[in-house]
């Protein structure tokens, strides 16, 4: 069955939207959907897979615990690390963001 990362994009984006596409062998595929949201000020993404996350559309910033930014645009991907602190410091709030994270 066909489906279309683009498709069925809800209207109403009070919350970040997270959706398993795939799961099995130890590898996660997730659609994540922001509109202008961000991590809570308190608390950081500590993982204990690896994660490799693309913008497929839209714009974000990546906050690490050590200070750095990545400045993410269309098309632009990082490997994190497990294990490795981070955050979501912000998305577009004029567009929606979508991201394809795959967890390893």
């Amino acid at each position: 069955m066909v489906n279309n990362i683009f498709s069925a994009i809800p209207e109403n984006l009070e919350a970040e939207v997270f959706e398993q596409l795939l799961a099995g062998d130890g590898v996660t595929i997730e659609r994540i959907i922001s509109k202008g949201h961000q991590s809570p000020e308190t608390g950081w993404y500590d993982q204990d897979a690896n994660e490799w996350v693309m913008v497929l559309k839209g714009k974000a910033v990546l906050l690490f615990e050590d200070g750095s930014r990545v400045t993410m645009a269309e098309g632009d991907f990082v490997n994190i690390q497990a294990h490795t602190r981070h955050k979501v410091e912000w998305t577009a709030p004029d567009v929606d963001t979508i991201w394809l994270a795959v967890h390893y």
